[in-house]
Formats: C-alpha cells, sequence, structure tokens
C-alpha cells in the first residue's frame, strides 16, 4: 500500500534519489524547511520504507566492466524448489546486478556485468549454466546504453501528493 506523501517530501525525495550525499542543510534550503523538520521527514520515510537505502553510483567503464548483456532464462522446471535454488545462487553472483522474475515465455531476465566476451562466457559455463537447472539462456550483449537511472519516477504519485504542512 502506498505511502501518503506531500508536496516536501517529494522533493525532498527528488534531492537524494539524484544525490544522495547532500547534507540535511542543504536539502532543507531547497524544500524551504529548517533542518530539523526536514530530518524528521526524512527519517519518517526511511521508517516507512520509501527510502530503502542509500548508495553510490560507479561508472563500469571507469571500472573495467564494460561488457554487460542481458539474459533471458529458462528453467528446466521452474518447480517452487527450482525458483527458490536458482535465486538463492543469483544472489551470490556478484556478475548479476538484476535479476527479475518475469511472465511469458522466460522465468528470468537478468542484467549481468563483467569485463569481457570471455568473462561472460566463463560465467556462463561455470555458474548460470553449472547450476544444472536451466535450459535455455538467451543473451543480449548491450552495445550502448543511451539511459540508466535509479531514480523513481516521481511525476507519476504526483496526483497522489497531499499538500504540504510544514
Amino acid at each position: 500500500m502506498p505511502v501518503e506523501l506531500d508536496a516536501i517530501d517529494a522533493k525532498i525525495l527528488d534531492l537524494i534519489q539524484k544525490d544522495a550525499s547532500m547534507s540535511v542543510a542543504d536539502i532543507a534550503e531547497r524544500v524551504g524547511l529548517s533542518s530539523s523538520p526536514c530530518w524528521r521527514r526524512i527519517k519518517r520515510m526511511e521508517e516507512q520504507g520509501v527510502i530503502d537505502r542509500r548508495v553510490t553510483l560507479l561508472n563500469y567503464d571507469r571500472l573495467g566492466l564494460s561488457f554487460e548483456v542481458i539474459a533471458n532464462v529458462k528453467l528446466q522446471l521452474p518447480s517452487r524448489e527450482n525458483l527458490e535454488k536458482f535465486e538463492a545462487a543469483v544472489d551470490t553472483w556478484a556478475e548479476v546486478t538484476e535479476c527479475m522474475t518475469v511472465t511469458g515465455a522466460v522465468d528470468y531476465v537478468m542484467r549481468i556485468v563483467t569485463t569481457d566476451m570471455q568473462a561472460y562466457d566463463d560465467f556462463l559455463r561455470d555458474k548460470i549454466l553449472g547450476l544444472g537447472l536451466v535450459s535455455d539462456i538467451q543473451s543480449r550483449i548491450i552495445v550502448n546504453v543511451s539511459k540508466r537511472t535509479t531514480a523513481a519516477p516521481l511525476g507519476l504519485i504526483s496526483p497522489y501528493v497531499k499538500p504540504a504542512s510544514d
């Protein structure tokens, strides 16, 4: 169930999802609050689970991690036990930056980041296929990323945002 937010909450979220390193004082100034009420709002949104965590985004290319793949994975038998085994294994693989259960002809869509084609082939053979659970995997090598964001589309919730109370 969505949490009710007002316009100031939405502004705070917009600011911190773009730059989580901003100080509370800077955020407060930009949204028209003093630091204490701003800090309380941030804490409340953390407690409500609206703010899940704060992270630093790294530049994959600068780190030599420029080989990205979208992999569609079909399990041999998508039973509860096999789904749980697969997901537990995926959770331990650093190369997998996203894994989603999907509807349709495949069971999972994964984003895999590694150094090059050989490293991906090793990952594919040793880890994914090495589980013995996968019947098919279709790999799409990412040639260019034209957009990458972790920002939630806050504009979509604006009809549900209540007027600011502070």
